[in-house]
This record gives C-alpha cells, structure tokens and sequence, in this order.
C-alpha cells in the first residue's frame, strides 16, 4: 500500500524546511519551465509551485492546477485570489482521470506525488494524453534514503524506477538531476 499524504498536515507543504529542501526557483529553472508554456501542476496540493510557475509562464501560458483533494484546492483558490494572477485554473481531478482534453498541455509536473499512486502505469498513460506531441515532463521524488522528512523510504522511488516508467510509457530524452541529498528530478519529453 502506498504512502497518501494527510490533507491534515498540508501545514508542511509550506513552511521555511520545504522552502530551504525544495527550493521553488531552483527547481523551475532545473526543469526549463519558460515563458508561453502550458503547465499541468499534477498533485498541486496547496500550490507550492503554482503561484511561481505562473509567474513564470506569463500571461501568454497556463498553469492547470490539479489535485485529488479539494480541501487543497481551495487553500490554492486563495492564493490564487491573493495574488491577481489570472493565468491559474483549479481542477478537482479524480485518480488518472485529469479532466481534461487531450494534448493540451506542453509540460506535466509532479512534484513528490508519483510514489503515493497506486497505478503508477495508468497514471503516467493519463500524463501521455494530456500531453500535447512535444510535450515535456518533469518528475520530482524523493530520493531512496532515510530522512527526518518525507514520506517512509519503503514509499519512496529510486530514479530508476522513474525512468523505467517513464521509457515504458514511450518518453525518450531522459535526464537526472540530483537536486540535493533530499530530491532528484526525471525529466523527459514524449
């Protein structure tokens, strides 16, 4: 069984720990995140990047902001209030049902979500339809070590799994970036 994080603790989505462990800019640089793109923040939580991914992509992109849990959601409906942006749409998604239309995204992010899914297959397949033809994808996880944070490191996915999911659901281009002792990325194009 997998590890769900407690929508109980979104507390610890954001607070100066995670900012300092999982920098946001570091990280939306690392993956190439640019102007014009279309952006599916898979696993949005309460927009830990969302916020800066918007920014980001400009008025010219999209961020999609989606999650399973709408208590979440409605922590990010604020945030996005707060900050005028009008580039950030919510979306209450169901488990590899993203409730959206096919290939209209340029870059799918999940962001230490990936190990907390029960069918890591038909989720990635639900990435791949999303997907616009060049679409990229970036994966943030965990690394497989034990820490004073994080989810149990039985839960957690080396970045080769990542990687073989990844070539199995037919994206090529790999690359790995050791973000630091707590993160890696896997990023892709399809």
């Amino acid at each position: 069984m997998t590890h769900t994080f407690d929508v109980n603790n979104k507390s610890k989505l954001d607070n100066p720990k995670r900012r300092e462990m999982l920098p946001v800019n570091q990280v939306l640089v690392e993956i190439g995140l640019r102007a014009g793109d279309t952006f599916a923040d898979i696993g949005c939580g309460i927009g830990y990047f969302t916020i800066s991914a918007a920014e980001v992509v400009g008025e010219k992109g999209m961020i999609y902001a989606m999650d399973v849990q709408p208590e979440m959601l409605e922590v990010l409906k604020q945030k996005v209030k707060e900050s005028e942006l009008t580039n950030i749409r919510t979306i209450l998604t169901e488990d590899n049902d993203f409730k959206l239309e096919e290939s209209v995204i340029s870059y799918a992010f999940i962001c230490t979500v990936l190990h907390e899914v029960d069918d890591k297959v038909g989720f990635i397949k639900e990435v791949v339809r999303i997907l616009d033809d060049s679409g990229r994808i970036a994966v943030v996880e965990w690394r497989k070590s034990e820490s004073d944070w994080g989810p149990p490191v039985n839960h957690r996915m080396d970045h080769c799994e990542v990687e073989q999911l990844l070539l199995e659901a037919g994206f090529m281009n790999h690359s790995l970036v050791i973000l630091n002792e707590h993160f890696y990325i896997v990023m892709a194009t399809k």
